[in-house]
């Protein structure tokens, strides 16, 4: 069975009453409640559209995200952690300091380098992530892949308490399927 998602009918039975209710207003004549559903429903449309972009992530077979960019990677990653109740920051481009993704839950900071290779990581994103640590001053950081990790990766991050995500931790913990 499909999986629904309550946000995406939400915001679509939303729009619906808020036109309803708008152009009820516009033909009484009170153009105060006619704009204000309107941009009711227009702030629910882009929830909707918005929900229909990022959605498309939240299925997808892992032979699908070993073929994203390295933008959608992170795209991808952003959108499982928000449906995890993280707040979620993609950071800017190359001055981004080690951070691909800054996480919030709970008031415990994250930093998470996103890594889609067709290799094995090695120690250099391990590095990365150890320096966002320390500049975002999180209180930990992680290193998310499609692959897997180098056993320098792995012994440099557990010298360092970074966490390694690879294939198999994407199955576990996002309900990944290859």
């Amino acid at each position: 069975m499909r999986n629904i998602d309550t946000v995406k009918i939400s915001s679509l039975a939303g729009m619906i009453i808020a036109f309803v209710f708008g152009y009820a207003a516009h033909r009484s004549g009170s153009n105060v409640r006619s704009a204000a559903w309107a941009m009711t429903c227009a702030g629910l449309m882009i929830l909707f559209v918005n929900r229909l972009i990022n959605g498309r992530y939240i299925n997808m077979p892992l032979h699908k995200v070993d073929q994203l960019s390295g933008n959608s990677f992170e795209m991808y990653l952003a959108e499982h952690f928000r449906r995890m109740g993280y707040r979620v920051k993609v950071t800017e481009g190359s001055h981004d300091y080690g951070a691909d993704l800054i996480l919030k839950k709970h008031k415990e900071l994250i930093v998470v380098q996103a890594k889609r290779y067709d290799r094995a990581v090695g120690l250099a994103a391990v590095q990365e992530v150890i320096g966002a640590v320390g500049y975002y001053e999180a209180d930990r950081g992680m290193v998310i892949t499609n692959n897997r990790f180098t056993k320098n990766a792995f012994s440099l991050a557990k010298q360092n308490d970074i966490s390694l995500w690879g294939r198999q931790e994407l199955i576990r913990h996002f309900g990944a399927r290859e």
